[in-house]
């Protein structure tokens, strides 16, 4: 059977849906014989059938977290390493260990079924003649449609971010009898259907993204956000007449455009004008509380997966896993309160008692040695609470994770939170704005400065502006840390350096961990290798995966691999 994931049978594409727990007479014919007659029920006009079809779609978004063989993303950039103590799949990704046929974060079949389902909904729900409408008069089926054709536009750019140019399918949906063996489309072909899709459908979607009994679905910012980020990408270095293997259409454009940074620029700022979002005040709240920062997420609901997963291990054998070892390269990325790096000698800081006075997301991100946790300071010191030595999982770096968690400084024990996954918030937009836009110009101007500022300013930095008259190379530096530093752990990371065509650089590189002695006369501090990263030039796109290459002999392999 070729292409075997674009050729996935009908039964399971209309069955798979059936996990809703809402009771319908679907649910008393057994998987293997409901139709699509069934499913887009002719009588049906409240559309129930068909709802909870397009519902099942939305599973196949992308997830963030402890996601990838149980670790962050980022565990697989200088940022973080995994606190397993044997390698992992994540690790594989900072080591340049994988295949075409191993690639860790493969999810080639995932999104394609995704988008098998929502070909499949676009296809049929016409059928289903289905009353109701929004309070703008939008009909709720023209409504349903442009949320399937939302996220089948979303798995194209998931695809996309990792292979570039991939199979676009179109509305087809190809069944067992057809004999296909689709070749790639151009990178540009991608890009230009999905800001295609994005610009047909932003206006047949929801416009209030803080609508409770809608929430999760995407709205007209999360489409016009969409479109900010693939432009975003378009224009970046790797794609933007730098394309690995030479002007191969598949990776990217043979020529450089800065109309391409002005696309990119003028995308986010759509976003922008739609005046409907607001930087959260408190930087940890954007990531527990559901506030009007949040453009577009995938629902997660109220638990305690990530203090579990992440948290300092002394607290609750069994409970805190401590997955997560930020670097000593992620902390010296944060600079000072007063807005200046740790290096700048006029900064105040003090290699004595290196955490005081650090930008307030430093203190939202990181647990360090001497944080408040759980009405006790973490100890991340040789043999103390949370780093015991022995062979259970614990810290290798002297630091864990503490962004995406509770306020439980002072409780004695967990409680939910809630941990949607957060696929785009408006910080995001900002920084899409300002790298754009300072790519454009030959100087940055004020909207530039203004839009990194207001960034700073929510972070608490004092003072927050930047100093007048920097060059372009200067702010492009400020950019990109200020996307390390807010976007950590959200998976932009390990694309961003990709993206700028930097990874052979900023991925070949030595990561630290901080040794922390605690002796009778004081605290000695020691940064010690903890991991060499290894990266080829190959590795800026993910292979194609081995068994599609092999089935089907119009399947180009990327470069290299």
């Amino acid at each position: 059977m070729r292409y075997i994931e674009l050729k996935w049978t009908l039964w399971i594409a209309v069955a798979i849906f059936a996990f809703a727990s809402c009771k319908s007479d679907l649910e008393n014919v057994p998987i293997e014989t409901q139709t699509l007659e069934q499913v887009f029920d002719t009588n049906d006009s409240a559309g129930t059938n068909a709802n909870r079809f397009l519902t099942d779609c939305y599973r196949y978004l992308p997830s963030t977290g402890n996601r990838v063989g149980g670790d962050f993303l980022d565990s697989g950039t200088d940022d973080a390493v995994s606190s397993n103590p044997t390698n992992t799949s994540v690790q594989q990704l900072a080591l340049g260990t994988y295949t075409d046929d191993s690639y860790p974060d493969n999810r080639w079949s995932d999104f394609y079924k995704g988008i098998r389902i929502a070909s499949i909904f676009i296809q049929n729900i016409d059928r289903v003649p289905l009353k109701g409408q929004l309070s703008n008069g939008t009909p709720l089926k023209r409504v349903w449609k442009a949320e399937a054709r939302f996220l089948r536009a979303m798995f194209y750019f998931e695809l996309v971010r990792r292979h570039g140019g991939i199979p676009l399918l179109g509305d087809k949906v190809y069944q067992l009898s057809d004999d296909i063996e689709l070749p790639r489309n151009s990178f540009q072909e991608c890009v230009d259907f999905i800001v295609a899709e994005c610009d047909a459908i932003k206006d047949s979607l929801r416009v209030d993204p803080f609508d409770l009994p809608n929430y999760g679905r995407p709205t007209k910012a999360a489409a016009l956000a969409l479109k900010s980020r693939i432009l975003l990408y378009a224009a970046s270095p790797l794609y933007n007449g730098g394309n690995i293997g030479g002007q191969n259409p598949l990776t990217g454009y043979a020529d450089f455009s800065v109309a391409r940074w002005q696309a990119a620029e003028h995308a986010a700022k759509e976003v922008m004008d739609l005046n409907l979002f607001q930087l959260e005040p408190e930087f940890k709240q954007v990531f527990i509380t559901r506030n009007n920062e949040r453009i577009f997420s995938k629902q997660g609901g109220n638990n305690t997966s990530v203090e579990n997963n992440n948290g300092p291990i002394g607290y609750a054998a069994g409970v805190n896993n401590g997955r997560t070892s930020p670097t000593q390269e992620f902390v010296e990325a944060f600079g000072m309160l007063n807005g200046l790096d740790i290096t700048d000698p006029n900064s105040g800081y003090n290699e004595d008692d290196p955490y005081s006075g650090r930008d307030k997301r430093f203190y939202a991100t990181v647990f360090y040695n001497g944080a408040m946790w759980l009405s006790r300071p973490v100890q991340t010191f040789e043999g103390g609470a949370d780093k015991p030595g022995g062979t259970r999982q614990q810290t290798k770096t002297g630091y864990y994770l503490r962004k995406f968690m509770g306020n439980f400084e002072e409780s004695v024990n967990y409680s939910g939170v809630n941990h949607d996954h957060i696929l785009f918030r408006y910080a995001e937009t900002l920084l899409n704005y300002a790298e754009a836009r300072n790519e454009r110009l030959s100087v940055p101007d004020q909207a530039v400065y203004q839009a990194v500022e207001n960034i700073r300013k929510r972070a608490g930095l004092s003072p927050f502006e930047l100093p007048s008259g920097l060059s372009q190379e200067q702010m492009r530096a400020v950019i990109r840390n200020e996307r390390r530093k807010e976007l950590a752990f959200e998976e932009h990371r390990f694309y961003d350096v990709r993206r700028w065509k930097i990874a052979e650089q900023e991925f070949n590189k030595e990561l630290h961990a901080m040794v922390i002695y605690e002796t009778g006369t004081g605290t000695i501090r020691q940064a010690v290798p903890v991991l060499k990263m290894n990266f080829e030039k190959k590795m800026y796109l993910a292979p194609i995966p081995f068994n599609e290459v092999i089935k089907n002999p119009n399947m180009e392999q990327n470069p290299e691999w």
